[in-house]
């Protein structure tokens, strides 16, 4: 019996990770969220082993430059705002039409959130190239991390491109149900991250690299590779989204339909990505370049963490996607029910971890005494409500994946700008808590937002959303 569950299990993940579209609105939920969440938990895994690497490397450049890419990364979370808020409208409409057997409508939404995508990475580029200074500055940074740091910021806003489409044709392909073809584009991309990071950051042979900026070079490259991958299978490939050349036509329906998805979910995602940009401000403010280089190194570790359980949340946006296309409420309620479960271990066990392994953990990343005290209590602290984090994410990315955009941004912004800055601006001024205080707003904020989806979710009316 034993070994017959262990047979069943390997051919389970070897489904998962083949590169099939599906049919989620019918069978076991248990085994069709294992199909999609596999592979997204992968996909999201290396991106996340990328970033733990990425700040490996860069730690060995000092404080200063951990700073830069802290700073830096916190204003790009805008442009993964833009890519992630596109990506859920491309995914609820998709996976709805999908749903509906409506193939054609699924092409013809894909086309047009890449016009919407590439139209906006254009904008950002030009405004973090002409202004990375000034943005560095705003964030808290000495005159020396600017000197050091404004051209790799540069670099980063510069090719923002790469990151925008990575992310928003990912979500195309989930909305199909190709989790597996998701995943092998962002893991090339990391990939090759990780392979030239060292190579470009510190040369080989008697060329010394680029340093700093040959991070972002490698970030720019790695991406870009996993996008080329992305555009052959779309324009080429064998899946039910068929993108071809002669299609490439504004419909401004259709965009415009999207746009109405998209920005409340943009908005949802730079309420909290601005949220964490003026908390890694009041950091520095208070505790200076170790304070900062102690918080990022934290906030490093927590994403790498987040963005597996963040793949089991779209695996809950998509089936919910579905089978309200195809009219099955109750399935797609079950559905988000079980991924919730399974999220909920997952993060209580990470929790636990980072509550009693935060020492050793931080010790990776840097030897210097001040900010490793730092990053082991930022650490603990955040860590410990990450359970919330985990059932409020799944709630979350459901009403989205149910089109109901707008609800998780008006969550987001009480969670986020009712809660977690304030409460960080009073601790910061009108206390002695110190940075402690600060960190502790987070898990505050984040059990507040899970409360609050899981009442909304609970009263339903996500299932009569239209997209």
């Amino acid at each position: 019996m034993e070994l017959s569950k262990f047979k069943t299990s390997i051919s389970l993940i070897k489904d998962a990770l083949n590169g099939e579209e599906r049919d989620y609105t019918q069978g076991s939920i248990r085994v069709a969220i294992l199909l999609l969440a596999i592979p997204m938990i992968l996909e999201l895994s290396l991106e996340s082993i990328f970033a733990l690497v990425d700040m490996y490397f860069v730690g060995k450049l000092g404080q200063n430059a951990i700073a830069v890419v802290g700073y830096t990364e916190s204003m790009i979370t805008l442009v993964y705002s833009v890519a992630i808020g596109l990506s859920t409208a491309a995914t609820a409409i998709i996976a709805r039409r999908v749903g509906e057997k409506e193939l054609k409508g699924a092409s013809k939404a894909a086309i047009q959130a890449l016009f919407i995508g590439i139209t906006m990475s254009i904008i950002i580029s030009i405004v973090g190239i002409v202004f990375a200074e000034e943005m560095l500055l705003f964030m808290g940074a000495t005159k020396d991390v600017v000197l050091q740091g404004v051209s790799f910021t540069q670099i980063m806003f510069g090719s923002n491109i790469v990151i925008m489409l990575l992310f928003l044709i990912n979500g195309i392909f989930r909305g199909a149900g190709n989790a597996a073809l998701a995943m092998k584009s962002l893991w090339i991309a990391s990939i090759i991250n990780i392979v030239l990071d060292p190579l470009l950051i510190y040369g080989i042979g008697t060329w010394h690299g680029w340093g700093l900026e040959g991070a972002a070079i490698a970030t720019c490259i790695g991406r870009g590779s996993g996008v080329a991958y992305q555009f052959y299978h779309l324009f080429y490939g064998r899946g039910i989204i068929k993108v071809r050349w002669q299609a490439m036509i504004p419909d401004w329906t259709i965009i415009k339909s999207m746009i109405n998805l998209a920005w409340p979910a943009t908005f949802q995602f730079i309420i909290a990505s601005g949220s964490w940009i003026v908390l890694t401000r009041f950091v520095a403010e208070s505790g200076g370049t170790e304070a900062s280089a102690g918080y990022q190194i934290a906030i490093r570790n927590v994403v790498f963490f987040i963005l597996p359980a963040w793949g089991l949340s779209n695996a809950a946006a998509t089936l919910v996607g579905q089978n309200l296309g195809a009219g099955h409420p109750k399935r797609a309620e079950k559905s988000v029910i079980l991924a919730t479960q399974y999220n909920a271990i997952f993060m209580a066990v990470v929790s636990v971890v980072f509550i009693f392994l935060s020492s050793p953990i931080v010790s990776f990343f840097t030897d210097e005494v001040a900010v490793h005290q730092i990053g082991v209590r930022a650490l603990q602290i955040i860590g410990s409500g990450f359970i919330f984090y985990g059932i409020g994410m799944v709630l979350i990315q459901s009403l989205n994946g149910a089109g109901d955009t707008r609800t998780p941004t008006l969550i987001n912004f009480v969670g986020f700008w009712i809660f977690q800055v304030p409460l960080a601006y009073y601790f910061m001024y009108y206390t002695t808590l110190g940075l402690d205080a600060i960190f502790a707003a987070v898990p505050i904020a984040e059990t507040t937002i899970a409360i609050a989806a899981f009442v909304i979710f609970r009263r339903g009316k996500w299932k009569e959303v239209k997209v």
